[in-house]
């Protein structure tokens, strides 16, 4: 099976939309789809669906048929989740942000195990956990990740928060970002796998659109 790291940037950004549509349509009960149902669900073209199918395995759609949706989750699963293993991840910013952010990852199936969270303000970490995870003093970090070894970081801390702690969290074994930070850590690290979120940049987007209908 081809895996993500054989296909580009934009059709990996893609799968997990396509993976939400077709978990609707199973619960539907719909067994099968062609390329150009699909596209019309998704906002795109029978063409480019066809491609991105080609580049994550052996998607074989039937001539008259479509594709088995069942498969098509499978194959998705598998990219997406890879073998159920979770990624053991650290939430650093307990605010309203993380917060919220902890939530989703805890009540959420997406492969991911929230086992700490970290700040610097006495009033976060006197609240002693968040969402049933356990806040700790960031000064705690580097003990905490030599016995653990988390994977993933979410940063939920302003800019310069997150220049101070990111060298620190790379160092300590840290290999992927969920970054809300705006501060572009794929920058000074290029060999951390970095997935950043700019909130701002999607209004600014939904504004342009709305302005520029016609």
């Amino acid at each position: 099976m081809t895996t993500p790291n054989k296909a580009s940037l934009p059709v990996i950004k893609r799968l997990p939309k396509y993976y939400r549509y077709l978990l609707g349509l199973k619960a539907a009960g719909i067994t099968s789809i062609s390329s150009r149902e699909l596209a019309a669900q998704m906002g795109t073209t029978a063409s480019q669906v066809r491609q991105d199918f080609n580049c994550i395995g052996d998607v074989n759609g039937r001539q008259g048929i479509g594709y088995s949706v069942e498969n098509l989750i499978s194959i998705l699963e598998q990219l997406l989740f890879g073998d159920g293993e979770r990624l053991p991840t650290i939430l650093i910013g307990c605010g309203r942000l993380g917060k919220a952010v902890s939530r989703f990852i805890t009540t959420n199936t997406n492969g991911y195990t929230l086992i700490a969270a970290f700040d610097v303000k006495e009033e976060e970490i006197n609240h002693r956990t968040v969402n049933g995870i356990p806040i700790r003093h960031i000064d705690q970090l580097e003990e905490f990740c030599a016995e653990h070894h988390p994977k993933v970081a979410v940063l939920c801390v302003p800019r310069d928060g997150a220049e101070q702690v990111s060298g620190r969290l790379v160092a300590l074994g840290i290999e992927g970002f969920w970054n809300f930070s705006h501060y572009d850590l794929s920058v000074p690290y290029p060999e951390a796998v970095v997935e950043n979120v700019h909130l701002g940049d999607s209004l600014m987007s939904l504004g342009y659109r709305l302005r520029n209908r016609g």
